[in-house]
């Protein structure tokens, strides 16, 4: 399915290239990939019922795992939100599905963009975790136009063992992140 083994590049490429920058002196001190957490928040899902439905089959699809439905901590009147509503969907994705989403995102769906420019480098938390938000769920080949009721987005938060910053964007652009120039 994917064009290139994520954990076999990070083990023949990444690890030495990482080891000799950051001057490391055990294998184990280098950053790795420890989640993946992709999550569909679904606000519409107050006026249509059917929208979680849709947004957890869209979900289930482009990762290859159930997620999960979240629901409102406690009701909020402006947005006619009650507590114990459904308001979201999310997946966290370990070992070789989240090797394979990675792969995917990277090398297939990212390209897929219009005037896609690349990733920005400052979406960082300070302690080398990755956050970047897809507008439309319809960059993933798995995910058939006819059958999308409406274009929701996702947000992908990519957990690393990074302790900062520079070791996370390091990690991620070795393992082929497109980030910007």
């Amino acid at each position: 399915m994917a064009t290139i083994d994520i954990k076999e590049h990070y083990k023949k490429n990444v690890v030495p290239k990482l080891t000799k920058q950051f001057n490391y002196t055990n294998e184990l001190q280098v950053p790795r990939l420890e989640k993946v957490v992709v999550n569909m928040g679904l606000g519409e899902a107050t006026a249509n019922a059917k929208a979680i439905e849709n947004g957890v089959k869209d979900l289930a699809t482009v990762t290859g795992q159930k997620p999960i439905i979240n629901r409102a901590r406690k009701s909020i009147a402006t947005f006619k939100v009650r507590k114990g509503m459904a308001v979201g969907t999310s997946v966290t994705l370990r070992g070789k599905r989240m090797h394979d989403f990675l792969a995917k995102l990277i090398h297939i769906s990212l390209p897929r963009i219009r005037d896609f420019r690349g990733l920005s480098n400052k979406s960082f938390d300070g302690r080398g975790n990755y956050s970047l938000g897809i507008k439309e769920q319809l960059i993933f080949p798995e995910i058939n136009y006819e059958n999308v009721d409406a274009i929701r987005g996702m947000d992908v938060a990519i957990v690393t063992t990074a302790r900062t910053d520079q070791e996370g964007l390091a990690l991620l652009t070795e393992l082929g992140m497109p980030f910007r120039r």
